[in-house]
């Protein structure tokens, strides 16, 4: 999705979905933000890194399109948590009035019943990983609940995503090598400080929002002390992938490109609008080009 996509609220319209797909699909479809991708890439890259750190060479393409797979449908599951647990909410604010359950186009029952498809979908593809990582898949879980219910409870719901959202940095190296160790144990504590970086980033785009509903959030904590935080975040994290690469015995290749991650990181903070939501969607949605460039740096230390 562009960033100047025509939007219903917060739902983009006009695109692929309703070009391609029947009208009764689309509200599920709507449902998983299958168009909006940049939340499964972020779900996805610790995923990949953590595979092509493990690899012994090349990251194993068959385990990389499995991940890719059920970074996809677990992502959805989530956002469908996410939506049942907030639809009163929801419907309280134009913003995400339009979205598929608050705007009746996906009943709750409905919804319900669409959550137990994709979680079986899911948990199929977990089982043709080995059993470390089907352990480690269904231990998630605890973690994919209770997030909804974190921004009632505390200013630091996005801290609770990280550890969700990362735990792929976990099961990518068990996939592997049916076992974890101290580099991706590493490359997990990373991850929270990234995501605390780019979804209070994000976050800053609702801060009205969530003030007139009452949930809380890291960017209503931090206010204008917000690029500070971030860049704390975000070296504390480029800190941790260095070091998981180390534990890895990366070569120096990987090295050589990390610094272009902690570059960008370093642009996303400089020049911040905490006031601009487009500016900091654009900033948010950029983080696809760091799990690329960590991926690119993970890649090239195994030739070098």
């Amino acid at each position: 999705m562009s960033d100047s996509q025509t939007l219903l609220g917060d739902i983009p319209v006009g695109n692929w979905i309703d070009r391609l797909v029947p009208a009764s699909l689309r509200p599920y479809l709507r449902l998983m933000r299958l168009d909006r991708p940049i939340g499964t890439w972020l779900l996805l890259f610790p995923c990949w890194w953590s595979l092509a750190l493990a690899a012994p060479g090349w990251p194993d393409l068959w385990l990389m399109g499995l991940f890719a797979v059920g970074s996809v449908v677990m992502r959805g599951a989530g956002c469908t948590i996410n939506d049942l647990a907030d639809h009163e909410f929801d419907a309280k604010v134009a913003r995400t009035a339009a979205r598929p359950i608050p705007s009746g186009a996906v009943s709750v029952r409905q919804a319900l019943a669409f959550l137990a498809l994709q979680l079986a979908v899911g948990l199929g593809i977990l089982l043709l990983l080995n059993g470390a990582a089907v352990v480690l898949g269904c231990l998630s879980l605890l973690l994919v609940v209770p997030y909804p219910f974190m921004k009632r409870i505390t200013w630091w719901p996005q801290a609770w995503l990280g550890l969700t959202f990362n735990w792929g940095a976990l099961m990518g190296w068990a996939a592997v090598t049916g076992h974890l160790d101290w580099a991706p144990a590493v490359l997990y504590a990373a991850g929270p400080l990234w995501t605390l970086g780019y979804d209070t980033i994000y976050a800053h785009q609702d801060k009205e929002d969530d003030i007139l509903i009452g949930v809380k959030s890291t960017a209503l904590r931090l206010g204008h002390a917000t690029p500070r935080w971030v860049g704390r975040f975000y070296a504390g994290a480029w800190g941790l992938i260095a070091c998981a690469g180390w534990l890895a015995g990366e070569g120096w290749g990987f090295f050589l490109l990390l610094p272009l991650a902690g570059a960008h990181m370093a642009w996303q903070v400089r020049g911040l609008k905490l006031d601009d939501s487009a500016d900091c969607l654009h900033r948010f949605k950029s983080n696809r080009w760091i799990g690329w460039l960590v991926l690119a740096a993970i890649v090239a230390g195994k030739w070098s």
